[in-house]
């Protein structure tokens, strides 16, 4: 009695711009800026559970992380910015988890993740581990974008959400709270956004 072989076991994906990411060793020549806009504009920040017309996409998070470095360092050197825009970039393939769940998984998944995000550093001329001050900076805008989304998005109150994101600091002043209101995009839209910003950060 013949036996079937079993086939390959599949460890890429092929992009949209053609590439073919091998997700087990990620190039840096395999990955496109157009491809992590387009998957991060579609991915929702959590779990979909916000409001408005439109999930609140990961490329929307990342364009306002970077804008929150910036107010909150306005020297930062333009290639830290751009580490900031790509924070979250490794999204574009596994997806926007929520934190218990990433725990949940344990290192694998982060050590994945981490191999994936430094690909990403190096396609783009960053440092595959990022200095720990520019890793501070950019948490510290991860958490305040976290605050305002669950307030503004995810029906946090304001005391909720400082209690398990912190109450940011550094965002008085005069058009603040017009400049950080929160609207999700469309997908097109957000995924217009984040390569535009990248370009201008370029």
């Amino acid at each position: 009695m013949s036996q079937r072989k079993a086939a390959p076991f599949r460890a890429w994906q092929r992009m949209l711009s053609g590439r073919r990411l091998d997700l087990l060793d990620p190039s840096p020549l395999d990955i496109e800026i157009e491809d992590i806009a387009h998957g991060l504009a579609r991915v929702a920040r959590w779990n979909g559970q916000t409001t408005g017309a439109h999930a609140f996409s990961v490329a929307q998070h990342c364009v306002l992380v970077e804008a929150l470095v910036t107010r909150f360092r306005p020297d930062v050197e333009r290639r830290w910015r751009l580490a900031a825009l790509l924070h979250d970039a490794p999204e574009y393939v596994i997806g926007d988890m929520i934190s218990p769940f990433k725990a949940a998984l344990g290192v694998d998944y982060k050590d994945f993740e981490h191999r994936l995000e430094a690909a990403i550093h190096l396609r783009y001329g960053l440092p595959a581990a990022l200095p720990q001050w520019v890793k501070k900076l950019i948490k510290r805008a991860d958490r305040a974008s976290a605050f305002l989304e669950a307030v503004q998005l995810a029906g946090f109150s304001e005391a909720e959400a400082a209690r398990f994101f912190g109450r940011p600091r550094g965002l008085k002043g005069p058009g603040v709270e017009r400049f950080f209101a929160l609207e999700p995009w469309e997908p097109d839209r957000a995924k217009a956004e984040m390569i535009r910003r990248f370009n201008q950060l370029r």
